[in-house]
């Protein structure tokens, strides 16, 4: 449905009350209803919502703006939820380029050939933190499995538009966002511990919940940590 210019995808199901979620990176409007709410109410409803909701749009289009980077000298980037700045250093020495080092508390080193384009060193950035976020998912997922007593069936990492983590509960394939890398250590083993806590409860319940209560308490807070741009 399409409420004042703003697309929001309405979801009807067996609960009591209405919930309206703005979720990241790009804005994205979600409303789910009770089954017997008519169209009607619904679009009064989200009319009702809308400063709220431009206003939730707004500060992601601003994280959007700030995410923008040029890969440039002493330009902010961020690593495990700590801030650092590029050092860029141009070289033809084959065995300096092309990688990336954070071998101190305040450069990431990025070593390149002196015609790199910003597009390469984009990717570049991205192998990077594709790498070192599979080499702690490759410790936090068998953790997790094991105090839940789940299996997932294969763990990858992507680029993912508006979602931290997916869980397929039909083959057990779990997807993790590759922006993760850049967020705290807290924040990562939260969304782990979200995404294999659907192969226990598929949807997001009230049991689904008690269980996050459960295995983290601060789960409301990291979940928030986690939209907040960087």
């Amino acid at each position: 449905m399409v409420v004042a210019g703003i697309e929001v995808e309405l979801v009807q199901k067996d609960i009591k009350n209405l919930h309206l979620a703005v979720y990241p990176p790009n804005g994205r409007v979600r409303l789910a209803a009770p089954m017997d709410v008519n169209e009607r109410t619904l679009e009064l409803y989200v009319t009702s919502k809308i400063p709220w909701i431009r206003k939730q749009q707004r500060k992601f289009t601003s994280i959007d703006r700030q995410s923008e980077r040029q890969y440039v000298n002493r330009e902010s980037h961020y690593f495990l939820g700590k801030r650092y700045l590029l050092r860029v250093h141009e070289t033809d020495h084959p065995y300096r380029y092309p990688k990336v080092e954070c071998k101190t508390k305040t450069y990431i080193d990025l070593f390149v050939k002196e015609n790199y384009s910003t597009e390469q060193r984009a990717e570049l950035m991205k192998e990077w933190y594709r790498v070192k976020l599979k080499d702690i998912l490759s410790e936090l997922v068998p953790k997790w499995e094991a105090i839940l007593n789940v299996k997932a069936n294969q763990v990858k990492v992507q680029t993912m538009r508006t979602k931290w983590g997916s869980c397929n509960t039909d083959n057990g394939n779990i997807l993790f966002n590759i922006e993760l890398a850049k967020k705290p250590i807290e924040c990562i083993e939260y969304v782990v511990v979200h995404e294999l806590l659907h192969l226990i409860e598929r949807k997001h319940s009230d049991l689904f919940k008690a269980y996050l209560d459960k295995y983290v308490p601060n789960w409301k807070m990291q979940k928030e940590a986690l939209n907040q741009g960087n």
